[in-house]
């Protein structure tokens, strides 16, 4: 089964070479504003970087798809490969690794505006149903009087409980 990945240019690979490459080629700057992960910001560092990526998974694939498909400048897979992780995707043997795609910080600029410009507003990642526990007050509600007839019954309980009166 291994034969399948021979083709695979991550088969084989170790994250720090890797990750080598990708700032060799591209720099931190780019890096940073191509993937928007914090260890590129801020302290970049190859060690610091690969324990970041060992420890999270979702940035591991996305920094693997990112030097398949941008640095070398792989065709996208189909969906059925696109769902596997990246290390596991299985490239045919007529694909071959082409010139690297060169970015500048004018064009990722460019990119991440048209991509913000099409994205859904989406209510900076909350749900539209505010009922949620998650998004309810902190504060400890006051529960409803038992006499419905009077709306005003529990705010003047509440008054009178403040200025000491328990009638």
């Amino acid at each position: 089964m291994s034969e399948q990945y021979l083709n695979n240019p991550l088969h084989g690979l170790k994250l720090d070479v890797l990750l080598t490459e990708l700032v060799d080629f591209y720099g931190w700057e780019i890096l940073a504003a191509a993937l928007n992960f914090n260890c590129f910001k801020t302290n970049p560092s190859i060690k610091g970087s690969v324990k970041f990526f060992r420890k999270t998974e979702w940035a591991r694939h996305k920094l693997e798809a990112f030097y398949l498909y941008r640095y070398k400048h792989l065709p996208r897979p189909d969906d059925k490969q696109f769902a596997l992780p990246p290390r596991d995707r299985i490239i045919p043997e007529h694909q071959k690794p082409r010139d690297s795609v060169v970015l500048t910080l004018e064009e990722l600029e460019r990119i991440n505006e048209r991509k913000a410009k099409n994205a859904p507003k989406s209510n900076r990642g909350r749900p539209n149903n505010r009922s949620d526990s998650h998004y309810r007050s902190k504060t400890p509600s006051t529960k409803p009087s038992d006499d419905s007839a009077d709306p005003w019954a529990n705010a003047r309980k509440i008054i009178a409980e403040k200025n000491g009166d328990n009638s």
